[in-house]
Protein backbone atom coordinates (compact mmCIF):
# COMPACT_ATOMS: atom_id res chain seq x y z
CA UNK A 1 0.00 0.00 0.00
CA UNK A 2 2.85 2.28 1.08
CA UNK A 3 4.58 1.76 -2.29
CA UNK A 4 1.03 2.28 -4.16
CA UNK A 5 -0.01 5.95 -2.24
CA UNK A 6 3.99 7.04 -3.29
CA UNK A 7 3.57 5.87 -7.33
CA UNK A 8 0.17 7.72 -7.11
CA UNK A 9 1.77 10.90 -5.17
CA UNK A 10 4.63 10.92 -7.68
CA UNK A 11 2.21 10.04 -11.00
CA UNK A 12 0.01 13.37 -9.76
CA UNK A 13 2.79 15.34 -8.66
CA UNK A 14 4.48 15.21 -11.94
CA UNK A 15 1.22 14.75 -14.51
CA UNK A 16 -1.52 16.39 -12.68
CA UNK A 17 -4.93 14.84 -11.85
CA UNK A 18 -6.44 12.82 -14.65
CA UNK A 19 -9.76 13.04 -15.09
CA UNK A 20 -11.49 9.88 -13.79
CA UNK A 21 -8.72 7.45 -13.96
CA UNK A 22 -7.53 8.19 -10.43
CA UNK A 23 -11.23 7.44 -9.26
CA UNK A 24 -10.93 3.43 -10.74
CA UNK A 25 -11.19 1.24 -7.94
CA UNK A 26 -9.32 -1.39 -10.13
CA UNK A 27 -6.51 0.86 -10.91
CA UNK A 28 -3.00 -0.12 -10.07
CA UNK A 29 0.12 1.19 -10.08
CA UNK A 30 1.41 -0.53 -13.25
CA UNK A 31 -1.33 1.03 -14.96
CA UNK A 32 0.21 4.89 -13.97
CA UNK A 33 3.59 2.87 -14.78
CA UNK A 34 2.53 2.18 -18.00
CA UNK A 35 0.84 4.77 -18.58
CA UNK A 36 3.78 7.48 -17.76
CA UNK A 37 6.30 5.47 -20.07
CA UNK A 38 3.61 5.51 -23.04
CA UNK A 39 3.23 9.14 -22.37
CA UNK A 40 7.04 9.67 -22.35
CA UNK A 41 7.51 7.89 -25.52
CA UNK A 42 4.76 9.90 -27.22
CA UNK A 43 6.42 13.24 -26.58
CA UNK A 44 9.12 12.40 -28.40
CA UNK A 45 7.32 10.95 -30.87
CA UNK A 46 6.02 14.60 -31.23
CA UNK A 47 8.83 16.88 -30.71
CA UNK A 48 10.57 14.60 -33.61
CA UNK A 49 7.41 15.84 -35.72
CA UNK A 50 6.38 19.28 -36.27
CA UNK A 51 3.25 17.98 -37.55
CA UNK A 52 2.16 16.38 -35.22
CA UNK A 53 -0.60 18.01 -32.42
CA UNK A 54 1.17 18.84 -28.97
CA UNK A 55 -2.10 19.26 -27.84
CA UNK A 56 -4.13 16.29 -27.70
CA UNK A 57 -2.67 12.38 -27.52
CA UNK A 58 -4.37 9.05 -27.53
CA UNK A 59 -3.32 6.56 -25.63
CA UNK A 60 -4.87 2.68 -25.29
CA UNK A 61 -3.85 -0.11 -22.71
CA UNK A 62 -4.71 -3.11 -23.87
CA UNK A 63 -3.82 -4.78 -20.41
CA UNK A 64 -7.08 -3.43 -18.97
CA UNK A 65 -10.28 -5.26 -19.72
CA UNK A 66 -11.91 -4.40 -23.13
CA UNK A 67 -14.96 -4.34 -20.66
CA UNK A 68 -13.37 -1.38 -18.97
CA UNK A 69 -12.46 1.95 -20.09
CA UNK A 70 -9.12 1.80 -21.74
CA UNK A 71 -9.08 4.59 -24.00
CA UNK A 72 -7.95 7.75 -22.59
CA UNK A 73 -7.97 11.57 -24.33
CA UNK A 74 -5.01 13.00 -22.80
CA UNK A 75 -4.72 16.92 -22.40
CA UNK A 76 -0.87 17.30 -22.81
CA UNK A 77 -0.90 21.20 -22.07
CA UNK A 78 -2.65 20.89 -19.12
CA UNK A 79 -1.34 17.52 -18.24
CA UNK A 80 -4.55 15.61 -17.44
CA UNK A 81 -6.88 12.84 -19.24
CA UNK A 82 -10.19 14.64 -20.47
CA UNK A 83 -12.29 11.86 -21.54
CA UNK A 84 -11.81 8.28 -21.83
CA UNK A 85 -14.28 5.45 -22.79
CA UNK A 86 -14.50 1.57 -24.27
CA UNK A 87 -12.27 0.24 -27.27
CA UNK A 88 -12.64 -3.32 -28.81
CA UNK A 89 -9.08 -5.05 -30.07
CA UNK A 90 -9.22 -7.39 -32.64
CA UNK A 91 -10.49 -11.03 -32.36
CA UNK A 92 -6.87 -12.64 -33.62
CA UNK A 93 -5.31 -11.11 -30.21
CA UNK A 94 -7.87 -13.44 -28.02
CA UNK A 95 -5.69 -16.63 -26.34
CA UNK A 96 -6.65 -19.22 -25.07
CA UNK A 97 -5.99 -17.80 -21.57
CA UNK A 98 -8.67 -15.48 -20.53
CA UNK A 99 -7.60 -12.30 -20.09
CA UNK A 100 -4.39 -12.38 -21.77
CA UNK A 101 -3.47 -10.72 -25.43
CA UNK A 102 -1.55 -11.53 -28.07
CA UNK A 103 -0.49 -8.97 -30.62
CA UNK A 104 0.00 -9.11 -34.56
CA UNK A 105 1.35 -7.05 -37.37
CA UNK A 106 0.65 -9.63 -40.49
CA UNK A 107 -2.00 -9.16 -42.75
CA UNK A 108 -5.34 -11.49 -42.12
CA UNK A 109 -4.03 -12.14 -38.58
CA UNK A 110 -7.12 -9.86 -37.22
CA UNK A 111 -5.19 -9.13 -34.22
CA UNK A 112 -4.19 -5.41 -32.75
CA UNK A 113 -1.04 -4.06 -33.42
CA UNK A 114 0.87 -2.23 -30.73
CA UNK A 115 2.77 1.28 -30.87
CA UNK A 116 2.25 4.56 -32.11
CA UNK A 117 0.05 5.24 -34.97
CA UNK A 118 -0.58 9.05 -36.29
CA UNK A 119 -4.49 9.70 -37.10
CA UNK A 120 -5.14 10.87 -40.42
CA UNK A 121 -7.60 11.55 -42.63
CA UNK A 122 -11.66 10.82 -42.20
CA UNK A 123 -13.75 8.92 -45.09
CA UNK A 124 -16.76 6.78 -45.52
CA UNK A 125 -16.47 2.98 -44.69
CA UNK A 126 -18.97 0.44 -43.89
CA UNK A 127 -19.30 1.91 -40.52
CA UNK A 128 -19.94 4.78 -41.63
CA UNK A 129 -17.25 7.50 -40.87
CA UNK A 130 -13.86 6.32 -40.16
CA UNK A 131 -10.28 7.54 -39.51
CA UNK A 132 -6.97 6.20 -41.48
CA UNK A 133 -4.23 5.36 -39.20
CA UNK A 134 -0.31 4.96 -40.33
CA UNK A 135 1.59 3.05 -38.21
CA UNK A 136 4.54 4.62 -37.15
CA UNK A 137 6.71 1.75 -36.04
CA UNK A 138 7.52 -1.65 -37.08
CA UNK A 139 5.21 -3.28 -34.49
CA UNK A 140 2.33 -1.44 -36.36
CA UNK A 141 3.89 -0.66 -40.29
CA UNK A 142 0.88 -2.80 -41.97
CA UNK A 143 -1.79 -0.65 -40.34
CA UNK A 144 -2.47 1.15 -43.66
CA UNK A 145 -2.38 -2.17 -45.55
CA UNK A 146 -4.48 -3.90 -43.51
CA UNK A 147 -7.03 -0.95 -42.98
CA UNK A 148 -6.93 -0.40 -39.68
CA UNK A 149 -8.70 2.27 -38.89
CA UNK A 150 -10.61 4.19 -36.05
CA UNK A 151 -14.04 3.99 -36.47
CA UNK A 152 -17.15 3.38 -34.02
CA UNK A 153 -19.75 0.29 -33.94
CA UNK A 154 -23.33 -0.10 -32.42
CA UNK A 155 -22.37 -3.35 -30.44
CA UNK A 156 -19.65 -1.80 -28.66
CA UNK A 157 -21.61 -0.04 -25.18
CA UNK A 158 -21.38 3.39 -23.97
CA UNK A 159 -20.67 2.43 -20.55
CA UNK A 160 -18.52 0.09 -18.30
CA UNK A 161 -19.15 -3.42 -18.29
CA UNK A 162 -18.41 -6.58 -15.76
CA UNK A 163 -18.14 -8.67 -19.41
CA UNK A 164 -15.80 -8.53 -22.30
CA UNK A 165 -17.19 -6.32 -25.49
CA UNK A 166 -17.25 -7.32 -28.80
CA UNK A 167 -14.16 -7.71 -30.67
CA UNK A 168 -12.90 -5.95 -34.43
CA UNK A 169 -10.59 -7.10 -36.92
CA UNK A 170 -7.96 -5.63 -35.80
CA UNK A 171 -8.99 -1.82 -35.41
CA UNK A 172 -9.55 0.21 -32.76
CA UNK A 173 -13.51 0.27 -32.33
CA UNK A 174 -15.49 2.59 -29.89
CA UNK A 175 -18.99 3.07 -29.35
CA UNK A 176 -20.76 5.65 -31.30
CA UNK A 177 -20.90 7.96 -28.81
CA UNK A 178 -17.64 8.08 -27.94
CA UNK A 179 -16.91 8.41 -31.22
CA UNK A 180 -18.86 11.35 -31.61
CA UNK A 181 -16.50 12.88 -29.06
CA UNK A 182 -13.29 11.78 -30.61
CA UNK A 183 -14.51 13.04 -33.82
CA UNK A 184 -14.98 16.86 -32.55
CA UNK A 185 -11.03 16.90 -31.53
CA UNK A 186 -10.00 15.20 -34.10
CA UNK A 187 -11.77 17.23 -36.67
CA UNK A 188 -11.05 20.78 -34.80
CA UNK A 189 -7.25 19.54 -34.86
CA UNK A 190 -4.79 21.17 -37.30
CA UNK A 191 -2.25 18.77 -36.60
CA UNK A 192 -2.37 14.75 -36.76
CA UNK A 193 -2.94 13.41 -33.20
CA UNK A 194 -0.85 10.38 -31.98
CA UNK A 195 -2.63 7.48 -30.68
CA UNK A 196 -0.48 5.29 -28.55
CA UNK A 197 -1.77 1.55 -28.30
CA UNK A 198 0.57 -0.50 -25.64
CA UNK A 199 0.33 -3.42 -23.17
Amino acid sequence: MKIFNFALFIFVSFFGTPKNMLNKEDLSSSDMERFSTQLTEVKKVISSNPSYSSKIAFFVDMKIKSGKNRFFVYDLVNNKIIDEGLVAHGSGSETSIKGELKFSNEPNSNATSLGCYAVGKSYKGIFGKAYKLSGLEETNSNAFKRAVVLHSYSAVPEMEQDYYISRSKGCPMVSEVFFERLEKIIDSSKSNIILSIYY
